[in-house]
């Protein structure tokens, strides 16, 4: 062992150079992004376009601008503003024309949420922040809004839409981003008290008292969240800092600001003023800001050599422990009552059901060759159900039948939640009698009329039981997730993924899902919402099992392990459990052509050093003893090398050695 010790000494200085060269990739790579990001800024200006935004989100600027669709920029205030005035202006309330409109605002919607989610903290201001998210919370309430008008619309002339079955009137608009179901009383008779909406299976079973009222009901479900607060929304994997000493660590909790989840309720049927809405979106979007620079702001300096490296791979120079994440979060306020829905622990899936009891406004009449109504100013109104004076007196429940969602897993039983407008917040409270019929339906029964999310654990799939990262070509890999539900194939390639395939019960499900090659960003958000969430948050570590490692370990592991991907297959190893949390232990096996690895071998990285276990993941007990005729290295890289073949070697030095 000291002869090892010695000669790893020996060439330490020379593998860490070869080392640092071949890393001059990731240099290589950045200064790409960086000519690439010139390249689309001087085209944008060219046009008489201005921004100050770069790298990917300038691409998608530059991208909608030659695509000529008449879609507003939403970063350019004076653009967005006279989309939405003249949409506000617009009198056509058509409920299919409002859900084709819908589609764009949509878009416009998704564009900004990725602008704040892909922008570098050092590229994106404060007002910028705020400006978006301002502008987010404008389009999902005009989308509302609008949503709004179409339903009153329709509801005016319910009587010619009679059914010929009830005398009642019902209609259902499907689209991939909305459901609409409407329902009016018109003749009020006791025994078409309950309907099942054709095609959605949606359903309702009315007290008596309001089926023989002058009534609607709506069951608008979103497939997408515009309640939840608006962080929700915009959440991403939190980023990978470096630790290294307890003194950065102080200064690092000392920036840290306290968190806020004070946001912009949805709004409901009785829109509020414009002057309302505008003061309650700028709180949300300033709110929103705090919590987006909470970890950001972190970013504490350590070691020149280390910090000097993370510049170059594009790394910030900490990562968040979750005992520092611990620490900062102690003035955070607690959720006391059980009711609260903790949306750190639970998430929305399958979108929203707005289920509203309204008013059912005066129905056309004919006289002689005119058709004649009576127009309200109160515009569309909800039906109080229980009324505001009934006091103590008890009333019957409403019973609700949702169909779930067909693109959405519910590996266990959804929590039931209504929005609170009051408390800005989720609560279980006020539902009853659930009965829940697997990956089918789900029927409760709610003592007044909510807007409903069902609910799932977000760890429900955490900690992973395995994972494998295998390449499948030249700078190309096949990323698999195993956990106690679900298989998750990720395929890499570039800058992009795609779900390769998802697996559940050993049948293949999410198929609108796979196939599809997208960025890491949609890609996290189109898994999390159909259900299938394996990408830990910032506060994953409160609710999981953490095996915890040295932070810069890790770092050094995951960029070591890229670098020798293209001709290597990795593996999760249970011994990962007995190393100690300087030390990770995981399987490598030298992998070059399109089959399954049959030759695995453990190793064990520190980071600093490297070695071949001489174990395997049949041995009856955890040793750190190595390899027979095998030595240290100070880099993985030179540690596979003194087994891998040469096609293996030059593999990996002809995907290093090529432009990006």
């Amino acid at each position: 062992m000291e002869k090892l010790e010695a000669k790893d000494q020996e060439r330490r200085e020379y593998e860490l150079a070869e080392l640092h060269s071949l890393e001059e990739k990731f240099v290589s790579a950045q200064l790409w992004k960086t000519k690439y990001r010139a390249h689309a800024k001087l085209q944008y200006s060219r046009c008489g376009l201005t921004s100050t935004m770069e790298g990917t989100v300038l691409a998608m600027l530059w991208e909608h601008y030659i695509a000529c669709d008449g879609s507003p920029d939403p970063t350019i205030p004076q653009e967005i503003n006279t989309f939405m005035s003249l949409w506000r202006e617009d009198r056509n309330k058509d409920i299919q024309l409002v859900v084709e409109k819908g589609q764009q605002v949509l878009n416009l919607i998704e564009k900004l949420q990725f602008f704040l989610l892909d922008t570098p903290p050092s590229e994106i201001t404060d007002k910028e922040i705020v400006q978006y998210q301002e502008t987010i919370l404008e389009l999902q309430n005009l989308l509302h809004q609008k949503y709004n008008e179409a339903t009153e619309h329709l509801l005016k002339t319910a009587s010619m839409y009679e059914d010929s079955d009830t005398g009642n009137m019902q209609a259902v608009i499907k689209d991939k981003n909305v459901t609409f179901c409407i329902w009016a009383n018109l003749k009020k008779k006791v025994r078409f008290k309950n309907h099942v909406f054709c095609d959605t299976h949606h359903g309702f079973d009315l007290p008596k008292s309001l089926a023989v009222s002058n009534v609607a009901v709506r069951i608008l479900h979103t497939h997408y969240d515009h309640v939840s607060p608006l962080w929700l929304q915009c959440q991403s994997v939190p980023k990978l800092e470096v630790l290294e000493s307890k003194e950065s660590t102080h200064h690092s909790k000392d920036n840290v600001e306290e968190l806020e989840v004070e946001k912009k309720a949805a709004e409901e049927p009785n829109v509020p003023t414009e002057e309302e809405a505008h003061s309650d979106e700028r709180k949300s979007a300033i709110s929103f800001k705090e919590k987006y620079n909470s970890v950001t702001d972190i970013n504490e300096k350590t070691e020149e050599a280390t910090e000097k490296k993370s510049e170059i791979l594009d790394i910030p120079s900490q990562v968040l422990s979750p005992q520092m994440q611990e620490e900062t979060n102690e003035k955070e306020d607690e959720i006391t009552d059980e009711n609260i829905v903790d949306l750190q622990q639970f998430v929305p899936v399958g979108g929203v059901y707005h289920i509203d009891a309204l008013q059912l406004p005066p129905q056309v009449k004919q006289v002689k060759n005119w058709n004649m109504v009576e127009l309200l100013d109160s515009g569309l109104e909800a039906y109080r159900y229980p009324p505001e004076e009934s006091d103590d007196t008890p009333y019957p429940p409403i019973q609700i039948t949702l169909r779930l969602s067909d693109n959405v897993i519910y590996c266990e039983e959804p929590v039931i939640a209504r929005w609170d407008p009051a408390g800005q917040q989720w609560r279980t409270d006020g539902i009853s009698n659930i009965t829940y019929e697997t990956q089918k339906s789900i029927t409760f029964e709610m003592g007044a009329f909510h807007t409903i999310a069902l609910l799932q654990n977000v760890h429900l799939n955490m900690p992973y039981q395995a994972w494998e990262l295998r390449p499948i070509g030249i700078n190309e890999a096949l990323l698999t997730v195993t956990t106690v539900f679900a298989e998750v194939q990720i395929q890499i390639k570039g800058n992009q993924c795609m779900v390769a395939a998802v697996t559940v019960e050993e049948k293949d499900v999410l198929s609108h899902l796979t196939g599809k090659w997208i960025c890491p960003i949609t890609l996290r958000k189109v898994l999390k919402e159909a259900g299938v969430n394996i990408f830990p948050g910032e506060y994953s570590y409160k609710y999981v099992s953490v095996n915890k490692k040295a932070p810069l370990t890790e770092v050094r592991a995951y960029h070591q392990m890229a670098l020798v991907a293209s001709a290597f297959a990795f593996g999760w190893s249970k011994w990962n459990l007995e190393a100690g949390q300087d030390q990770v232990v995981f399987k490598v096996g030298e992998h070059l052509k399109d089959d399954f690895v049959k030759d695995w071998s453990l190793y064990m990285f520190n980071g600093q050093r490297a070695l071949k276990l001489k174990i395997t993941e049949t041995s009856e007990a955890f040793s750190k003893e190595l390899e027979e005729d095998s030595e240290f290295h100070s880099t993985l890289y030179h540690m596979l090398k003194d087994f891998a073949s040469k096609e293996a070697i030059d593999r990996i030095l002809i995907l290093v050695l090529e432009k990006p």
